[in-house]
């Protein structure tokens, strides 16, 4: 059983975690309407990008804070053990729809 100390760690973690990622992900979504910007994308493109960023934030979201106490206390667990194996997820990548063959 963690403790109130160990719990209030966990959810600063992920909070953290979760503020960071997102805005990795706003980062290719304002790389995307630069270049709309510059004439050099269109508006179709900057919509999917937008639909796109949806998915990856709804994924992260449900990685940090879906279910309870518990979840969290796991999510932190996983990102410390990433962190020590220097692993990442790239959320952007896994929210990329796969392509039918």
């Amino acid at each position: 059983m963690s403790t109130k100390a160990q719990r209030r760690a966990d959810r600063a973690l992920v909070a953290a975690y979760h503020e960071a990622r997102l805005g990795e992900l706003i980062e290719h979504v304002a790389a995307e309407v630069d270049r709309y910007r510059a004439g050099d994308a269109d508006a179709d493109t900057v919509d999917e990008a937008l639909h796109h960023y949806h998915r990856a934030a709804q994924n992260l979201w449900k990685f940090c804070w879906s279910g309870s106490g518990v979840q969290i206390e796991f999510t932190a667990r996983a990102l410390e053990r990433l962190a020590a194996d220097g692993e990442t997820i790239d959320w952007w990548e896994r929210a990329t729809p796969r392509r039918q063959q």
